[in-house]
């Protein structure tokens, strides 16, 4: 594949850096100088467009390439055919090329500031509940046992592409959908503070990441969001949305599949970057799983900010052809920011299918940068 040349869009507030000054006084006899407060620095601009490249893994256009070499071969001399009996000149067909547009990957979106572990780094993340154990891994085996598979996962990771770090992660079911109404009528079940607290000391055991997971059940995000603040505040501590289990209408968690809309994720969002911004923070990650076209509406809507970096995750199971099918059509074709993908140690085996290696989903385009294990 010959050469690209990228064009990231920045957004102005992110981009400029505040040095101007500002004069105070009615009078010039009278005035003083204010420095203004420095806008928070990017990412290494030129760092960060290479490695978004790198990971859009654009495959060649052999169709626009096939269409043009077929273009070159119509001669320019005009064609011969004889009807009834009389020659005369015919003019070749014109050749109707496709356009090829620009390419989706990598997104024209707001530049993260400085401390931003995407794209440099790829997550790896084990997921559960420790209550439920067929919730995810998290919760299947001891936490010894858990967080040695989840190095033995990680290491491999690393070994099947050693230009991105991996850091462990683990993805915590912070308020868990449930098919009874519980108390209140809302349908989910959310952990208490013990329990997050031993989810927060494993992550730093393994020095990785926590992503507390959202199921609001009948519940919102604007209300399940902000009571998770004492956590979030925690630098290594991000936010994870499930819309499969947002419901509402009367239609029961697990009966059906729910929705979020670029509101409800960008109100995330913007509560993240308030968090960090007044907590002087690295950029927040935050993950939207998804596997259905209705599960995100709006996905043009969702505004990544440069506290906040979103993860669009496919996380759907089924066999690799369904896996990649549905990574095309509800991830890659819908770009946001970032995107990831989901493998099931169980779910996926069913019907004859097998787990993807690393080296098999690195084949993707774009590249996952978030890798979550159920």
């Amino acid at each position: 594949m010959g050469p690209r040349k990228v064009l990231i869009w920045i957004c102005a507030a992110s981009a400029a850096t505040l040095s101007a000054s500002a004069l105070v006084g009615s009078k010039p006899a009278q005035a003083s100088i204010v420095a203004a407060p420095a806008t928070p620095p990017t990412v290494n601009i030129s760092a960060y467009n290479a490695k978004l490249l790198s990971i859009a893994n654009l495959p060649p256009k052999s169709d626009c390439a096939k269409a043009a070499r077929a273009a070159t071969l119509v001669p320019a001399a005009l064609k011969i055919r004889r009807v009834a009996e009389v020659t005369r000149p015919v003019a070749p067909k014109k050749a109707y090329l496709r356009p090829c547009g620009p390419p989706l990957w990598p997104v024209h979106a707001v530049y993260p500031d400085a401390g931003a572990l995407l794209p440099f780094k790829r997550i790896v993340a084990y997921y559960g509940n420790f209550f439920v154990p067929r919730m995810g891994i998290l919760g299947e085996y001891a936490p010894e046992k858990m967080l040695a598979l989840l190095h033995a996962q990680a290491a491999a990771w690393a070994a099947a592409d050693p230009s991105t770090p991996v850091v462990p992660a683990l993805d915590y079911i912070v308020v868990a959908a449930q098919g009874i109404p519980g108390r209140d009528g809302k349908y989910r079940m959310r952990m208490p503070p013990g329990q997050i607290e031993k989810a927060v000391k494993m992550a730093d055991q393994i020095h990785g990441l926590l992503f507390l997971d959202v199921q609001p059940g009948w519940s919102t995000v604007q209300v399940e969001v902000p009571r998770l603040a004492p956590y979030l505040k925690l630098p290594n501590v991000e936010l994870a949305l499930d819309p499969e289990f947002a419901l509402t209408d009367g239609k029961r968690p697990g009966a059906w599949r729910g929705t979020l809309n670029a509101a409800d994720i960008n109100f995330a969002a913007r509560f993240l970057a308030k968090t960090v911004r007044e907590n002087k923070l690295p950029p927040k990650i935050l993950v939207v799983h998804r596997f259905t076209q209705r599960m995100v509406s709006d996905y043009r809507g969702i505004k990544p900010l440069p506290q906040v970096e979103i993860v669009m995750d496919m996380d759907g199971f089924g066999s690799p052809p369904l896996k990649v099918a549905a990574y095309h059509d509800f991830i890659s074709s819908q770009p946001v920011q970032f995107t990831g993908f989901k493998l099931f140690y169980k779910n996926d085996l069913k019907g004859g299918g097998r787990l993807m290696t690393p080296e098999q989903v690195l084949r993707l385009s774009p590249q996952p940068s978030f890798i979550l294990y159920q």
